[in-house]
């Protein structure tokens, strides 16, 4: 492989809570620290991984909640502590990029990075790669907001999806015709079949200046926050000045705040073996199935005339399973969850009524 280029980055963001996963995903130990795929490492380990194969690890930065910082510290030793960026609060991506690419901007004006999130499963690394060094070679010379677009498989309903021009702006770089946030199954069919549709990865490249430049005209109330107090910057004072900043920031996604409003936008279409693993179905998707396709997670699992389920379960409990078909089942040492697989987007909700009536105990 080439030497690495000094002017790129990459900001893992990694403080969500991954609440659809509970209740293995808990509160104080969310999904991006957890193996969810019995792969020996967890999800942000995983992507540290693939980007310190082409970006110097000194120009890597984690972003999370103030709360997993030592987490953070003990899965990626070998990260700087420096690079670990703790917001003070939850306020979505919008402010998370916003602080991130003030950063590093200030510590080198022609950065170009990569924002991407600390719990995707990515199967083909070498594709992956590829494309991410087109997309910042691309933004190097463009003032672009790039991102990835995976090629559809499904009229998936969990998903943004983006539509893009067929010509193409350079060598597999395409502008961005329209954003469409999660649709019905209906418009999801219309998208896959007219051809010309990608899900959106919620992995996004850009050099600092234009993503400051797009704070400027579309989330102006925030980047005038962050322009005030420019000179806190990698300085002792930072995190006061963010525990202020971030009080006053709006709680918005980069995609509704920006991506969908702005004109300069570019697509990538990939396929690199790609799940936000967003969910239990997601995790089913990628586990392996005994001949009756149910994926078990748990040494001790005892099957018996039951079918397609996602079950997962500690080693050391022996959990016996009959006659269920379609369900998943996460068993953990405080809370058992039997729910129906196609009912899984509302595990979100679930956990409300679970704060709402148990309060925070469970989460």
């Amino acid at each position: 492989m080439t030497s690495m280029n000094n002017h790129f980055y990459v900001a893992i963001m990694a403080g969500g809570i991954g609440s659809r996963f509970w209740p293995y995903s808990r509160t104080d130990y969310p999904k991006q620290f957890l193996d969810i795929l019995n792969t020996g490492k967890s999800l942000l380990q995983w992507t540290y991984e693939r980007f310190v194969q082409f970006i110097p690890p000194e120009n890597i930065y984690v972003v999370t909640h103030h709360q997993y910082a030592d987490m953070v510290a003990k899965q990626l030793p070998e990260l700087a502590k420096d690079n670990i960026v703790k917001e003070p609060s939850r306020k979505n991506t919008a402010p998370c990029i916003a602080y991130i690419s003030h950063k590093i901007h200030q510590k080198d004006p022609k950065a170009c990075m990569i924002c991407a999130p600390a719990d995707h499963l990515i199967m083909d690394s070498t594709s992956f790669i590829s494309v991410c060094l087109n997309a910042l070679l691309f933004v190097q010379k463009h003032s672009a907001l790039l991102t990835l677009g995976i090629k559809p498989t499904r009229p998936d309903t969990g998903y943004g999806y983006i539509q893009y021009e067929t010509l193409q702006a350079a060598d597999n770089v395409y502008p961005v015709k329209t954003f469409t946030e999660k649709p019905d199954l209906e418009l999801a069919k219309t998208f896959i079949a007219s051809g010309d549709f990608l899900w959106n990865a919620g992995i996004f490249v850009w050099n600092s200046k234009t993503i400051i430049a797009a704070f400027k005209k579309y989330l102006a109330e925030i980047e005038e926050m962050f322009e005030a107090n420019l000179e806190a910057f990698n300085t002792p004072a930072e995190k006061e000045v963010m525990e202020r900043i971030y009080s006053q920031c709006t709680n918005i996604s980069i995609d509704y705040g920006i991506m969908e409003k702005a004109d300069n936008v570019y697509v990538i279409p990939a396929n690199f073996g790609w799940s936000d693993l967003g969910t239990w179905a997601s995790a089913y998707e990628n586990l392996e199935k005994d001949y009756l396709e149910n994926a078990v997670q748990g040494k001790n699992v005892m099957v018996i005339d039951a079918t397609n389920n996602m079950v997962r379960a500690p080693h050391d409990k022996l959990v016996v399973l009959q006659g269920l078909d379609d369900f998943i089942v996460v068993d953990t040492s405080d809370v058992l969850l039997i729910c129906k697989r196609q009912n899984e987007q509302q595990i979100k909700e679930y956990v409300a009524e679970v704060k709402r009536h148990k309060g925070d105990k469970y989460l």
